[in-house]
C-alpha cells in the first residue's frame, strides 16, 4: 500500500508505554489530519513512561494522555483491526502477535524494528539519550515510509 493510500495506522509493541506511544505522537504531528494513528500494546499494564513525554515535548510531540491501550481492549470494545490501513510493530514478539490477530483480515502489517530505550543505560543521562536516539529514529523512518514532514530532532 502506497504511503498516499494511507488514511489510518496502528502501531504496536509490548506494553504501549514507550516506543508505540511515541510513534503515535510524531505521526499525528507529522500528518496532521491526513493520517490518523493509533498505538496499543499487548499488555497495558504500565503508565506511558514520563521520559516518553518528556523528550517528544521537546519536538511539540504531544502523546496519549488517557492511559496505555491494548489489541484485546480494543477488540473488546468492538474495534476492528481492519479498520485501519497498516499495523506497524515495533518489535519481533509484537510482529507475531500482529500476525496472528490480523489473520484473515486484510490489515497489512510491516514490521519496523526499532531500539527499545528502556533496557539501555542506567544513569540519568544515558536514559534521556536513548529515548531521544528511537524518537529520532521514528521520526526518520516516518520520513521515509509516510512522507510526512519530519518534526525537529
Amino acid at each position: 500500500m502506497g504511503q498516499h493510500d494511507l488514511k489510518s495506522v496502528l502501531f504496536c509493541c509490548d506494553h504501549n508505554v514507550l516506543r508505540s506511544s511515541m510513534a503515535e505522537g510524531i505521526l499525528k504531528k507529522r500528518a496532521g489530519r491526513t493520517i490518523s494513528a493509533l498505538s496499543v500494546g499487548v499488555e497495558n499494564d504500565l503508565q506511558i513512561d514520563g521520559l516518553a513525554f518528556a523528550v517528544c515535548a521537546e519536538n511539540s510531540v504531544e502523546l496519549i494522555r488517557d492511559g496505555t491501550r491494548c489489541f484485546d481492549e480494543r477488540a473488546k470494545g468492538g474495534e476492528e483491526l481492519d479498520s485501519f490501513d497498516l499495523a506497524v510493530p515495533l518489535s519481533p514478539a509484537r510482529q507475531r502477535r500482529a500476525l496472528a490477530l490480523t489473520r484473515g483480515c486484510p490489515l497489512p502489517v510491516e514490521y519496523r524494528s526499532t531500539l527499545d530505550p528502556t533496557p539501555i543505560g542506567q544513569s540519568r543521562h544515558d536514559k534521556p539519550s536513548a529515548s531521544r536516539q528511537a524518537r529520532n529514529q521514528f521520526a526518520d523512518r516516518q520520513q521515509d515510509r509516510f512522507g510526512a514532514k519530519r518534526t525537529s530532532a
